[in-house]
């Protein structure tokens, strides 16, 4: 009787948590976005004054482009002159969805001297196009379906961003999520010159 107890209790702790971590990595848009309104910003006002090649990245706004790691190579050339904070993401990453409303404001609020760019790492972009339209960026995504930008970067999961100088050199990679607006903006202005 005490074996069928134990195991009971063992199949009762597991159940708990596969549900934990199932409702913890994807889910609705109530899973936790750090600020509802984020996605009322006007972009169009917010970057009306960036520079032509910064105005052009931010014209593909919420778009998924092809490519991996060898597109973000020539996003990063692109941007030469320009320092680049790039934010590696998934529609069924739950810290990804609780961080993605900073950086929704952040590049509201730095987009005009800082290019943004997104990767949609590990994802389908079916799943990836529902999830930008509830949380729009107004910089696009580099699609990266086998999650070669982890190995570029050295991180084993979602969410990861990496800042890159105006040279297109990698200067730092933050792993995880950030907490707060606050503390993306911290490492911005720390790395993003």
């Amino acid at each position: 009787m005490r074996e069928l107890i134990a195991t009971a209790r063992l199949f009762a702790s597991a159940a708990l948590a596969c549900a934990l971590i199932v409702g913890g990595c994807g889910g609705g848009s109530d899973s936790g976005a750090g600020n509802p309104d984020s996605a009322a910003v006007d972009y169009e006002k917010a970057l009306a004054d960036a520079p032509p090649p910064l105005a052009k990245l931010y014209a593909q706004g919420d778009a998924l482009i092809p490519g991996g790691v060898d597109e973000v190579q020539r996003q990063l050339d692109a941007l030469r002159g320009h320092p680049v904070v790039m934010n590696a993401w998934a529609s069924w990453c739950g810290p990804c969805r609780f961080e993605f409303p900073f950086f929704q404001e952040v590049a509201a609020q730095y987009g005009e001297r800082v290019a943004f760019l997104g990767v949609d790492s590990y994802d389908s972009d079916a799943a990836a196009e529902t999830f930008l339209d509830e949380l729009p960026l107004p910089y696009p995504s580099v699609t990266d379906p086998d999650r070669d930008i982890w190995q570029e970067w050295d991180v084993r999961g979602l969410p990861a961003t990496a800042f890159y100088d105006s040279k297109g050199g990698l200067v730092y990679v933050r792993p995880g999520p950030y907490r707060d607006k606050e503390e993306l903006i911290a490492d911005l202005e720390r790395y993003a010159n």
